[in-house]
């Protein structure tokens, strides 16, 4: 029997482009996408913001450091890295909202504080509930300190809200977290297009 479901953020709720803020921030530095690529593989800085290493002014400069640019305000880079958000689709929201008079649901997202601040603000402005009304718990990896497919994300998210892994079902788009949360145990769904979550969730429910 499944009584709890946690659900991924990016490409599972809200649809998201990966190569969204490598375009933006290279109009902002005049520099070839390709060369702003480079950059973002090379530093380790992105994975350092999502775990929590990095606050929010620590990824930010290092941005205005590695594209060289220490004129840009904070809402200039905030608004670029948000780019990776394309719009929400409200039904799914509706669809989640529905499934907590049945499940336990929560959120577990590798995911950055300015991206879940514009989610949260989408979402108001939406005249939808915030993440954290939507769901039980949230659980975001900058909170947590660690970042999936790490066996021990997933473990915490067991051991804090008091799941059982084979009573759990696991949403996520990324083929190595799915991996990663089958091995605990938990019935891991990859959500992959052109499905969207709503297939999914008709499909395992």
């Amino acid at each position: 029997m499944l009584h709890n479901l946690i659900f991924d953020l990016g490409d599972v709720i809200i649809p998201i482009d990966l190569t969204a803020p490598i375009r933006n921030f290279a109009t902002l530095a005049n520099l070839p996408e390709a060369e702003v690529e480079t950059i973002w593989q090379q530093y380790d800085f992105i994975n350092h913001y999502e775990t929590g290493i990095l606050d929010d002014e620590g990824f930010r400069s290092h941005i205005r450091q590695l594209l060289k640019n220490d004129a840009w305000a904070d809402e200039v880079i905030d608004t670029a890295w948000n780019t990776i958000l394309l719009d929400l689709p409200v039904e799914r929201i509706e669809r989640i909202k529905e499934l907590k008079q049945h499940y336990r649901i929560f959120l577990l997202s590798n995911t950055s504080p300015i991206h879940i601040r514009r989610v949260n603000e989408v979402l108001t402005a939406m005249g939808q509930p915030r993440l954290d009304e939507i769901f039980e718990r949230v659980f975001y990896s900058y909170e947590v300190r660690i970042a999936k497919p790490s066996p021990e994300i997933y473990q915490h998210v067991l051991s804090e809200a008091g799941l059982v892994a084979e009573e759990t079902a696991f949403f996520d788009d990324n083929a190595a977290n799915i991996r990663a949360a089958a091995e605990l145990g938990i019935r891991a769904v990859q959500v992959q297009p052109p499905k969207t979550i709503l297939d999914y969730l008709n499909e395992n429910l």
